[in-house]
């Protein structure tokens, strides 16, 4: 094991823990009625890599154990599964391997300078921390909206959220508590916390306890770019949708927050119809949901990091300068990381796009909407989930294993080379 490559063992854990997922996932106690093997895999690897799509609605059709794996596939593809692992060794050994560590930093994409160990303790506390308040404060909202095991119902879409899954257990998704602004706010700021990333939570942290005096420049440029798309997104939703309802306008400015912080951070909830929605509206979702998380976090995505480097390597390439962002130079070596993973991006989403419009007989716009939030592991989608073939179920498949690994670690860990000392140097920074 140690001879391979961490990307390596990374796509390997990842897609072991599905096929696990997929075997409990197939047993009759989990499921109210028979459920094909396939769909079953589908559920597995949509919840391994918190992306949401689903063939068949998992609230009428799986019973409560069946929800309860697939919230504990959420919760360990979410925050990592080589993160609980490392916890349990280090509550226990107090220690981590140097192979561990060089996992754990791949997992996150750590700068070297981070500690593995004390980041690790930092992601549980504050994963366990965010998702029991915000199951108490759901479980007191379905209450009162008279929700049958709402406090099962809290705590699903606690979690869910927080891990950017958009799973639900609701027919319905949430567009029962689309005007319910308690509701709203609550899942935006679970979604947002977790997808922001937990190298921001720690230099938040470190920084009121008087450790730091000033955040750092990473975490200024996701706070930035978030808040960004998140008012732009609104905005945008505001004056270009047209609701069916009579919602006020307070409702409707809520609506439009919520679906765009649901794309920003890749969750994936849906509180309105995504197939009415306008063709420019949809378009603007797939690109919060491609640059919207930050590294670290529970979100896809190529991350908003990665569009600050390219759209600054492009804009003072034009002018003759080198990259700099707010008078900082970046580094070549981050430029052309960045750039890479861009044009893998590319490369990965249309190759499959291709394969799809093959197999499916369905409008381009929602074969790319289903491909893209599938790579951005983002549960939104037209509603073309459900009608997928066996095997554009598989090609979506691969893309949410795809972005749930990252797609530069994927291209790194399905090259044949062996781990070497050698090799470590080169790719190091590829990974992190």
């Amino acid at each position: 094991m140690k001879r391979l490559h961490p990307a390596k063992i990374l796509l390997l854990g990842y897609l072991l823990y599905s096929i696990i997922g997929c075997m409990i996932l197939s047993l009759p106690i989990c499921h109210r009625e028979p459920i094909d093997f396939l769909d079953n895999y589908f559920t597995a690897i949509s919840a391994v890599s918190t992306t949401g799509l689903s063939t068949i609605d998992i609230g009428t059709k799986y019973n409560f154990f069946g929800q309860f794996i697939i919230l504990s596939l959420i919760q360990f593809g979410g925050i990592g599964y080589m993160t609980f692992s490392s916890f349990i060794l280090l509550c226990t050994a107090q220690k981590l391997s140097a192979y561990r560590k060089k996992i754990g930093t791949s997992t996150f994409s750590l700068p070297t300078h981070f500690s593995i160990q004390e980041f690790i303790f930092s992601v549980i506390v504050f994963s366990f921390i965010c998702e029991f308040l915000g199951a108490i404060a759901l479980s007191i909202i379905f209450w009162h909206h008279n929700v049958d095991q709402f406090l099962w119902a809290g705590i699903f879409h606690s979690v869910s959220a927080f891990c950017t899954a958009g799973f639900s257990i609701f027919s319905d998704g949430l567009t029962a508590f689309q005007t319910d602004i308690e509701c709203n706010l609550v899942l935006c700021l679970l979604t947002i916390f977790g997808s922001l990333g937990f190298i921001v939570s720690l230099d938040f942290y470190k920084k009121w306890i008087g450790e730091k005096k000033i955040l750092s420049f990473t975490t200024k440029i996701i706070l930035i770019i978030t808040l960004a798309f998140l008012s732009m997104g609104t905005v945008v939703f505001f004056f270009l949708e047209t609701l069916s309802d009579h919602s006020s306008t307070l409702q409707k400015w809520m609506i439009g927050l919520f679906q765009v912080t649901s794309a920003t951070t890749t969750t994936g909830f849906n509180s309105t119809d995504i197939g009415t929605l306008s063709t420019p509206m949809l378009i603007l979702l797939m690109f919060l949901s491609t640059f919207g998380s930050a590294p670290s976090g529970t979100g896809g995505g190529l991350k908003n990091t990665t569009f600050a480097t390219v759209v600054s390597f492009v804009k003072n390439t034009l002018r003759g300068q080198p990259t700099e962002i707010w008078h900082r130079t970046i580094s070549a070596n981050r430029v052309k990381i960045a750039t890479v993973a861009f044009i893998y991006y590319v490369f990965s989403l249309s190759f499959v796009l291709f394969l799809l419009t093959i197999s499916e007989k369905q409008l381009f716009l929602t074969l790319f909407f289903e491909a893209a939030n599938a790579l951005n592991n983002s549960g939104l989608s037209m509603g073309l989930t459900s009608e997928l073939t066996d095997l554009g179920k598989t090609f979506i498949s691969l893309l949410m294993l795809m972005g749930r690994v990252g797609v530069l670690t994927f291209g790194v860990a399905i090259s044949s080379q062996k781990e070497t000392k050698e090799l470590s140097r080169k790719t190091a920074e590829l990974i992190t």
